[in-house]
């Protein structure tokens, strides 16, 4: 498997299956390690960096998930490759930062990713379509087991795994779910929601995580705290909160379209007419629009059309994703026109 092939196959996390996939996106499981005896990789020197990227390699190669896994140094990649990475949500846009001894591994169907070098050693992340943060977990905890036996953590029996964060310390980990909310948007009772969980030591972020806004009304929510509480009640947690949210999002779709149904239905085929027909958009309306689609084929408004389809049109009016299927580098207004393009081949448009 090269970088490339991964643009012509549907990531695991927008297959749109999985337990209450019309409501949750997909669910994220991401442990934070740390080798014991090499300084963490804000403070390590170069050698540091790239004798522990030789562990991790020879690591990767001998362990039964990760055998064969793609193995990418970051300072080979462009920054139209790094960008594609992050766009896919297997490497974040701090470790895209500053290339030098940083990697990541991506398994097949990129359900697994491993950041080599960002804030910690190791950032091991799970990915999982529908809400299923059990499964996102198993196949976390199992990497995360045989990992172990061939590379000394740093832990501590007082603090637990230590990480370069506080934050993280403890489980190391962070599970999250993105969510498609609409309903709870357009009632304006999304903020009320977001509030709640604050008080509930859980946080919610844009589409890309931490430091970007929501948009296409997608939130992902995770948990903040790791110190101090186990895995499982780590799991528990963001389960029930988030089993609370799929409640909110549902009624407040069934009192939307008894109250405002044709407001609501003339909304959903006014973006579908608007895709099938523009011939230039950005990318912010896209996602609007696409948003507003999503929901018309969540109600069964929208016939002949899957959930399947519009999360991969999602992922590719991405503005790398245009590029690297375009081949070469594009202006912005000419990504507006591919883009258009794009989607109306893929919804049958003119």
């Amino acid at each position: 498997m090269k970088l490339n092939d991964l643009i012509n196959q549907n990531c695991e996390w927008l297959k749109g299956t999985g337990p209450n996939s019309n409501i949750v996106i997909s669910s994220r499981v991401r442990l934070a390690r740390n080798l014991r005896y090499i300084p963490f990789a804000h403070r390590a020197n170069k050698k540091q960096k790239e004798d522990l990227l030789k562990k991790i390699k020879e690591a990767v190669d001998t362990t039964n998930y990760t055998k064969g896994a793609l193995f990418l140094s970051l300072a080979d990649l462009s920054n139209l490759d790094k960008q594609f990475l992050i766009e896919r949500h297997l490497i974040s846009k701090e470790h895209a930062l500053h290339s030098d001894s940083k990697a990541v591994i991506i398994s097949d169907q990129e359900i697994l990713s491993i950041m080599v070098n960002e804030e910690d050693h190791l950032r091991i992340q799970i990915m999982q379509s529908g809400f299923n943060l059990d499964e996102a977990w198993r196949i976390g905890s199992q990497i995360d087991e045989e990992f172990g036996k061939k590379l000394e953590y740093a832990f501590s029996q007082e603090w637990g795994y230590l990480t370069a964060c506080p934050t993280n310390a403890g489980t190391g980990l962070r599970a999250s779910v993105m969510l498609h909310l609409p309903a709870l948007v357009v009632t304006k009772q999304i903020n009320k929601v977001l509030q709640a969980i604050t008080k509930l030591s859980l946080t919610a972020r844009g589409f890309y995580g931490e430091g970007t806004e929501a948009s296409g009304n997608f939130f992902q929510i995770s948990n903040q705290v790791t110190l101090g509480h186990s895995e499982e009640d780590i799991l528990d947690n963001i389960e029930r909160i988030i089993k609370q949210i799929l409640g909110h999002e549902q009624n407040a779709r069934q009192a939307l379209f008894e109250q405002e149904g044709a407001i609501i239905k003339d909304r959903i085929w006014r973006a579908y007419a608007t895709l099938q027909n523009a011939h230039i958009i950005s990318s912010r309306e896209s996602v609007d629009l696409l948003s507003s689609v999503r929901l018309g084929i969540d109600i069964g408004l929208l016939k002949g059309l899957d959930i399947k389809t519009i999360n991969r049109i999602f992922i590719l009016i991405q503005p790398a994703h245009l590029q690297k299927l375009e081949g070469k580098a594009l202006s912005a207004q000419e990504r507006d026109v591919k883009r258009a393009e794009m989607i109306r081949r893929e919804l049958g448009g003119k």
